[in-house]
């Protein structure tokens, strides 16, 4: 899952009030973006702060991304892409593991990178290079919710054209 965060600035008419588009109601985190521009921060200042609300309190964007939720070897790694639409600039991580910001990192890709994505363990040693802090991503509901979702045949998952048969059995899986 991911939250999309989309700035309007009126770059045409200087006494526009920005306007602040998203996919979903998020408003704790809708409200900080627009404070952010309000106080005077870049459309991407506004659109990390905004991000930030439900990587840091997930809770606030009904969990549907940051810590707490894990692949399928129990642990929580996070994803996030920042694009810039007046210059086009990217920065993005993948797979980041034991970091809870990953909107932030994802603008440090693209401030201090010539890449536009970084995955994996290095974009976990990117992050801790440029002060990032580490952390366990795992929450007592996410560990409970792996080991019922493995008891449960790991049931949903997402393979497919696989043996053993993906709907009856966890993995792991080849190509039939």
């Amino acid at each position: 899952m991911f939250i999309a965060l989309l700035l309007l600035v009126n770059i045409w008419s200087s006494d526009a009030l920005p306007s602040i588009l998203t996919t979903w109601e998020y408003p704790e985190a809708s409200d900080i973006a627009f404070d952010t521009l309000l106080g005077g921060g870049s459309h991407i200042d506004a659109l990390v702060d905004g991000c930030d609300v439900c990587d840091r309190h997930p809770e606030l964007c009904s969990f549907s991304v940051g810590p707490g939720r894990p692949n399928e070897e129990g642990e929580t790694t996070l994803d996030a892409m920042i694009m810039d639409g007046m210059t086009h600039a990217v920065g993005a991580v993948g797979c980041l593991k034991r970091v809870q910001q990953a909107a932030r990192v994802a603008r440090a890709v693209m401030d201090h990178t010539a890449h536009s994505l970084l995955v994996g363990e290095d974009a976990t040693q990117f992050a801790l290079n440029m002060g990032f802090n580490e952390t366990s991503l795992e929450t007592d509901e996410s560990i409970a919710n792996h080991e019922e979702w493995v008891e449960g045949n790991c049931q949903p998952n997402s393979w497919k054209d696989v043996l053993p048969n993906p709907t009856e059995n966890c993995g792991p899986y080849s190509p039939v």
